[in-house]
């Protein structure tokens, strides 16, 4: 009588695995990938938050009036952040778990977000020098320090002005992949829920204790020089590590990259230390509903880690009251309307989603990091808009979207391909 191929017979052949290679990867018992077309849900959002970020900045330049009279009200910007970190919250770690390997991960991530970024910072420079778009001023801060600064994308945690306003969240964005590997490498990867709870209740009990810190603390004890240095070297050799085949120096390579990198979000931010708190706890927030929709968890674990971080977000923002960015109505409403709608396309991730919002979606991050560019150059050629002018606002609009699809055609998606490509071939048997 014939065995069915699934049979225990098939699981007993001896792994052709050298022993030496076998810790090479972490094995997972993940589920099989999730299609494409069941994510369309997750690009919908992509889009909706870029375009809510759009219209935040470019509403300085078009809408001026409108804008004084919204933000106490709802903070845009907020808004549309704390989507996009849900939604990273949600696919990262799923990705890096698919994939099994921290080497292939990080090439992943860093031919994902690195060749658009370095696009947009050398046309600004490029633009900066033609005198028709200004950049920050870094004050006395030394050059080489600042493209290091930046070439790590922790610039807005190591005390150094982002080039562009957008980068900042950049930095978060990389503090949490460096954070997911460390939980990787140490088998804790599982836990985001118990991580995401831990984080919230840090936050509100940093409020409660009346916790304030000046921005860029850290920086200020140590100085930016210094700490540029040191969190240069470690990054670097964080990713070295943690892609090893030893599993020595791969657990080395993740703690050294997440120590480093939870101390910068707490200590060295340019928000409160509640917010920077929350930004990750929204994170992994988003994992651990992702873990809920796979069967990793449940979805009673996952609604009660929302509403933990939902109840400790809300309250640091109400007990620290206004900001110098927003108010704390504005916060608050921006917020639980964030979280509202990350629920919605949850609740719909089994419909069919319009094109127009999964295009959308595809082009997000050339739509995040070309606007304000578009912006820099209309506002020093232009000047910005002493009334308010909807027109103007919808056409600043109209000429963006066409530019990121180039943007998106002809440097991501390359650059993506580039990156598969050398996966493939690093990849460890």
């Amino acid at each position: 009588m014939r065995r069915p191929l699934n049979s225990a017979m098939s699981h007993d052949k001896p792994d052709p695995t050298p022993p030496h290679r076998r810790g090479l990867r972490l094995r997972l018992q993940s589920p099989p990938p999730v299609p494409a077309a069941r994510l369309g849900w997750l690009d919908a959002l992509r889009g909706i938050a870029a375009l809510v970020v759009v219209f935040d900045h470019s509403s300085y330049t078009f809408m001026a009036d409108f804008r004084r009279e919204l933000m106490p009200q709802f903070s845009t910007s907020r808004y549309g952040i704390m989507v996009f970190f849900l939604v990273s919250g949600y696919i990262v770690p799923a990705s890096l778990e698919r994939r099994g390997c921290v080497r292939t991960f990080w090439i992943g991530r860093l031919f994902r977000v690195y060749p658009l970024w370095a696009a947009v910072v050398t046309a600004l420079l490029a633009a900066n020098l033609l005198g028709i778009a200004e950049v920050r001023d870094f004050g006395r801060q030394n050059a080489v320090m600042v493209a290091v600064a930046h070439a790590t994308m922790l610039q807005e945690l190591l005390g150094t002005p982002s080039l562009l306003l957008v980068l900042w969240t950049l930095s978060y964005e990389m503090c949490f992949y460096l954070l997911v590997v460390a939980l990787f490498t140490v088998r804790l990867h599982r836990r985001s829920a118990a991580t995401a709870l831990l984080l919230a209740v840090l936050a509100a009990a940093s409020v409660a204790a009346g916790v304030v810190l000046p921005a860029s603390a850290l920086s200020g004890l140590v100085g930016t020089g210094p700490l540029i240095a040191f969190a240069s070297i470690a990054m670097a050799v964080a990713l070295c590590c943690a892609s090893a085949t030893s599993p020595v120096l791969r657990l080395f390579g993740g703690v050294l990259g997440g120590v480093p990198a939870l101390v910068l979000v707490a200590f060295n931010g340019t928000v409160p230390l509640w917010e920077s708190l929350v930004i990750l706890a929204v994170m992994f927030l988003g994992t651990a509903v992702h873990r809920a929709g796979n069967g990793q968890s449940t979805w009673r674990c996952a609604a009660g880690t929302a509403v933990v971080v939902v109840a400790c977000a809300v309250g640091c923002a109400y007990r620290y009251g206004d900001g110098g960015h927003f108010t704390r109505r504005g916060w608050i409403v921006a917020f639980l309307l964030a979280v509202l709608t990350f629920g919605a396309g949850l609740a719909s991730r089994h419909r069919r989603i319009p094109r127009p919002l999964t295009g959308l979606g595809a082009i997000s991050y050339s739509v995040y990091l070309t606007h304000p560019l578009l912006l820099a150059v209309i506002d020093s050629t232009l000047g910005r808009r002493r009334q308010d002018d909807l027109v103007l606002e919808v056409a600043f609009l109209i000429a963006l979207l066409p530019l990121c699809v180039l943007t998106h055609r002809y440097i991501e998606v390359p650059g993506q391909s580039w990156g598969r490509r050398l996966a493939r071939r690093v990849r460890p048997p």
